[in-house]
Order: structure tokens, then C-alpha cells, then sequence
């Protein structure tokens, strides 16, 4: 094996012929024998590559083991790997092999795993060229993204839960690997929820902190392409909740009408009008739900629960999670001089010392109807006690679940943006008198994609949706000031008039309904 002055990056030889390194050389050739016999790395195609662990390097600076371009990747040994620095630069390459063997490179895929590693904190990527991968960016040629929702195996990747929609960017093709990076680059910064990028026509990205994360995904992301394919043979949609029947939208249809009319010169009046709505979005107090049981059972429960939760779960890491949230936040609070906002003492000052100052925080916020993310967080946590305990039974408004069969079962896609969590939405909406309405629902956001009162969350969430024009969105929200920022932001906004809502401004040039059933 050559070695190109290693000692200039601070790894001598020895480093490079050590354990660390020879164990991950070892282990991308075991997986990649493992990855060609699922046909993700046949015919000399696709790669992976992984940073050299070690507890004593600051992961950004770990070497980075890369298999070589253009072999059978069933046959490789540890020596054929490239040891590359974590700039990306060469510092180890294997030695040539006879005939009929080819002259060693490095893989072509190099530049893109680099994209991985430096955006997004990898601890691995793995370029698959499975059948599978490469098929499911055929089934829409005009499709930007990959979606589903529903899935079990969608619990699989980073960040997402059954309930969730799965979104995966597709980047075009082109002839030579490299040529990929400003596309995946850009894929990369537009979706930064993804651990995947798809390739039409051609396999898929794959990343994650370390090598068992990227290879659990990646084992999950090409069940679920599988599945959306043969879901699609079924005329079944992977991307609805009850993956039903493919319906052709009425925007794909004025479309075809359009260029239909255009080839034959006739006009169509009926394509004059506005396309309809292709998503809707519902706030949840005071649209959804009346404000009385978020601010005369939920509030209080939490209120009431608090310490008895942290009691019971203080050394759970979700709760300690919880209380770092919450201490980061008072830190601010103290240094904006907000009512009631007490120091949180850190761990080491004992336990009851800080669950009590954790509850006063908590009480103080609550009282104040604090629409922030650490209190939510914690909120739904209690909340999800209540619910599993049969505590607590959600409460939504009678119109709603007719509503969301409805547009359902039109083929729109309908999802909730609250202030509070997604798990505190998810428990609202699965703990109905009228059943489990999650299935009609498509996603949740919450706070942690904005503040509800600035248009810049409502842009945001359109690009998650993958919408082009957000007017095809429907806001509803029973808040005049987010009905103004999600108008700025291009959605249609309606506000929603219930009992007990707040008085709308005189002249607020908003359609308004007091239930859904005029939507």
C-alpha cells in the first residue's frame, strides 16, 4: 500500500497500519459482500464509504476509509481500501493488482459521499444501485420527490415516525458520477430532514452517524421502495395514508384539459377558473378543537402532572432531554427579564432542587400561554401519560371528522400546524369520540419549522410539501395574525369561527366559516 505523507495531517504510518483503521477496511468489504448479494453493488456499480471511529479523534476530523472504483465489490480485501483524510484528501492508496485486474481509483463517488460527510455530520454513506432504487424514480419521470406515509418500516429512518410522510429528493442523472455533486448538493440544503437522495434512473444515497444507522436505513428506505412500486402495480397510492386507489387529481386533470383545448383550438371556460386545493392545513385550538379543552383539561392536567412525571421519569433520557430544553430556554428568559422565570440548577445541585425549580418554570409558562417549543415538548410528554392511562380523551369539533373523510377521500392531503408538538398533535387526533383520525391525516408540524405568527413557517412548510404554488395550500387557523403571515407567504387562508375564539379585527378581509363543512 502507498502512502502519501500521512504524518503532514497529523497521522503517522503506524496510525494507518493500526487497528482502527484496518477494522474499518475489514468492515466495508463485509458489507459490501453483504450489499452484493441484495444486488445493491452488482456489477462493479455502487459503494460505500465509512469514517474511521475513534474515540480519541473529534469526528470531524476521523479518517475516512473509501472502496475503490470499478472492481467486483464481492471480492475486495482490506488493502484495496483508500484512506483519505477528512478533507477529502488522499493519504493511502492500495497497491496494483496483476492482470486482468484494472489500476486502482478511487471511487468516482467520492465528491458526493465528501457532500455527506461535510453537510451532514456522517458517519457513513452507501451509494446503492438497487433494482429497486433505481425503478421507483420511474414511476412519476416529472416527479421531483419520493413520498409515502404509513409505513412500519418508515419508524426505520432518522426523524420519522409511522404517522410521518417520508419525502426524498430525486436529482437527475447524468453521465458521469461527479457530475452529480452540485445536484446533490443542492438536494442536500433544499431538504434537510433527508438521509437520502434519490438519482433517477440510476440507484440512491444513503448516510447516517454511523455505519449501523446508514445500513439500518438503507436496508429500510429500499423495503419501502420496493413497496411503493409494487403498491403502484396494485394501482395503490404509497403516498396517502390508506394507500388507496391512485386518484388523478383535478389539477392534473385541468392540465391535460388545457393542453388538450390548446391542440385543438377550443376553449374550455370550465379551465378559466381556479385550479383547486391540493393540501390543507388546520391549526388545531379553536379550529380543530374548541379552546376550552386545551385551556380547561389539557393545560390543567399538564399543570397538575408535571412534577409527578418528573418524579417518575427523571432519569429517562427523554426527560432529561426535556429539562435541558427547558433550562436553555429560562437562561433566555432570566436575560429578557421575563415574569416568573426562576434558574434551573444543574443536576450535580440534586434532583429535588431541580424538579421544583422545573415546575415553577413550567407553571409560570403555562400561565402565560407560552407557545414554546421546550414547554410543548414537555407538555406532550405528560399528555401521552394521560392518554395511555385513559385519563385524558381528546376533544375535536363535530363537523371535523366528516370533513377529513371527506377531503380524504377527494384525494387532498390534509395536515395539522400547531404550537403544540407533533406527539401532543399525533394524541389529540388518535384519541378522538370519534375514532382514530390519524389516518386522514398526511403529517404534522409544529413549532420546531417556525413561529405560527411569521410567513417565513409558511414558506417553509410549502417546500416541504414539495409544492410549487402555494396557493394550491389551505390555511386554517382561528388567528388573524397567522392567517396574515401564512397570506404572505402566498397560502389561502380562511379563519375559523368557533365558541369561545378570540374577536377578529373589523374589516380583516378574510373568508371566514364556522365549520368545515363550508370549506
Amino acid at each position: 500500500m502507498a502512502v502519501a505523507a500521512a504524518a503532514m495531517i497529523g497521522f503517522p504510518q503506524a496510525y494507518l497500519e493500526g487497528k482502527e483503521v484496518k477494522e474499518t477496511s475489514s468492515l466495508v468489504t463485509e458489507l459490501c459482500r453483504h450489499f452484493y448479494t441484495q444486488g445493491w453493488v452488482s456489477g462493479t456499480g455502487g459503494s460505500i464509504t465509512m469514517k474511521v471511529h475513534d474515540a480519541s479523534i473529534p469526528k470531524p476530523e476521523q479518517l475516512i476509509v473509501m472502496s475503490p472504483s470499478g472492481v467486483q465489490k464481492e471480492r475486495m480485501q482490506p488493502e484495496d481500501m483508500y484512506i483519505l483524510s477528512a478533507n477529502g484528501s488522499i493519504i493511502s492508496t492500495p497497491s496494483p493488482k496483476p492482470y486482468p485486474n484494472k489500476p486502482p481509483k478511487c471511487t468516482d463517488c467520492a465528491p458526493l459521499f465528501m457532500k455527506a460527510y461535510e453537510m451532514r455530520n456522517a458517519g457513513a454513506v452507501i451509494h446503492s444501485h438497487g433494482m429497486e432504487s433505481c425503478l421507483v424514480t420511474m414511476l412519476n419521470p416529472q416527479a421531483k420527490e419520493f413520498r409515502i406515509t404509513h409505513m412500519e418500516m418508515i419508524k426505520g429512518i432518522q426523524g420519522h415516525g409511522y404517522y410521518d410522510e417520508l419525502v426524498v429528493p430525486i436529482i437527475e442523472n447524468t453521465a458521469y458520477e461527479n457530475e452529480l455533486t452540485d445536484s446533490l448538493t443542492k438536494a442536500i440544503e433544499a431538504y434537510p430532514k433527508a438521509t437520502a437522495v434519490l438519482v433517477r434512473n440510476h440507484g440512491v444515497y444513503i448516510w447516517g452517524d454511523s455505519w449501523i444507522h446508514a445500513k439500518t436505513q438503507a436496508e429500510c428506505y429500499h423495503y419501502l421502495f420496493d413497496a411503493a412500486i409494487k403498491l403502484h402495480q396494485l394501482g395503490l397510492d404509497a403516498a396517502t395514508p390508506d394507500h388507496g386507489p391512485i386518484r388523478r387529481t383535478m389539477h392534473s386533470q385541468n392540465q391535460i384539459s388545457k393542453k388538450l383545448s390548446v391542440k385543438s383550438g377550443v376553449k374550455d371556460s370550465q379551465n378559466e377558473t381556479e385550479w383547486p386545493r391540493r393540501c390543507i392545513v388546520l391549526d388545531i385550538e379553536g379550529t380543530t378543537t374548541p379552546i376550552t379543552f386545551v385551556t380547561d383539561v389539557l393545560f390543567p392536567y399538564a399543570r397538575e402532572n408535571v412534577g409527578k412525571h418528573l418524579n417518575l421519569t427523571y432519569d429517562t433520557a427523554e426527560t432529561q432531554e426535556d429539562i435541558k430544553l427547558l433550562r436553555a430556554q429560562v437562561e433566555e428568559d432570566l436575560r429578557q427579564g421575563v415574569t416568573g422565570a426562576v434558574p434551573i440548577p444543574h443536576a450535580d445541585e440534586g434532583k429535588e432542587k431541580v424538579i421544583a425549580a422545573v415546575v415553577s418554570n413550567v407553571e409560570a409558562m403555562i400561565r402565560a400561554d407560552r407557545k414554546i417549543t421546550a414547554l410543548k415538548e414537555l407538555q406532550g410528554h405528560i399528555w401521552r401519560t394521560g392518554f395511555e392511562c385513559n385519563e385524558l380523551k381528546s376533544v375535536v369539533f363535530e363537523d371535523v371528522a366528516d370533513a377529513l373523510e371527506k377531503w380524504h377521500s377527494s384525494g387532498i392531503k390534509v395536515y395539522i400546524y400547531s404550537s403544540g408538538s407533533r406527539l401532543a398533535q399525533k394524541l389529540l387526533f388518535g384519541n378522538t369520540d370519534y375514532g382514530d383520525l390519524r389516518k386522514y391525516l398526511s403529517g404534522f408540524f409544529d413549532t420546531t419549522i417556525g413561529n405560527k405568527k411569521e410567513s417565513k413557517s409558511y414558506k417553509e412548510i410549502t417546500e416541504t410539501l414539495g409544492m410549487d404554488d402555494p396557493s394550491e395550500i389551505l390555511f386554517v387557523t382561528d388567528v388573524y395574525q397567522e392567517a396574515t403571515a401564512a397570506k404572505a407567504a402566498g397560502l389561502e387562508a380562511i379563519i375559523s369561527i368557533r365558541p369561545g375564539n378570540a374577536p377578529l379585527p373589523e374589516n380583516h378581509g378574510f373568508k371566514t366559516v364556522t365549520s368545515f363543512s363550508q370549506i
